[in-house]
């Protein structure tokens, strides 16, 4: 799903105003590397003028799951992407700013899949993240979820 899936929902705790403290959720466009170099890593694209970026920054623990929603499964089945047939993976962990030695690759790893953020907003500040997973759970039936272990 990390190789295939071109976004994912990331999960915050919110750093701001009213609501700060409370579960904050965004979908990002995301990409774990360039199409011929998958690394399961998962690598964004993102500005600081985004709410769950801000949230980031000031507590880098965060959750991301990605849904079957365009996998095979589900589509050969007329199954909703909502069923829990249709496979979700949920990666936990610290996201955090992509060191200057890995810049180059999460530049080829984001534009390769979504070339148009290229011509995004200069002035929005965008900077690449990565999440340095810790767990990951997988639910793919119709009840609990299966850990996963990292180094798998």
């Amino acid at each position: 799903l990390a190789q295939h899936s071109a976004w994912g929902f990331v999960a915050t705790r919110a750093a701001r105003g009213k609501i700060q403290g409370m579960p904050y959720g965004n979908c990002l466009l995301l990409s774990d590397g360039p199409v011929n170099n998958s690394t399961g890593i998962p690598f964004f694209y993102v500005t600081p003028k985004d709410n769950t970026v801000t949230d980031l920054l000031k507590n880098p623990v965060a959750s991301l799951t990605l849904p079957e929603a365009d996998g095979n499964f589900c589509r050969k089945n007329i199954i909703d992407p909502e069923d829990p047939r249709c496979t979700r993976l949920t990666l936990m962990g610290q996201m955090v700013t992509v060191p200057p030695e890995e810049v180059e690759f999460a530049k080829q790893a984001m534009f390769s899949r979504h070339p148009v953020v290229r011509k995004w907003p200069r002035s929005y500040e965008w900077f690449f993240m990565k999440m340095n997973i810790e767990h990951i759970w997988l639910q793919s039936w119709y009840g609990e979820v299966s850990p996963i272990a990292v180094e798998e």
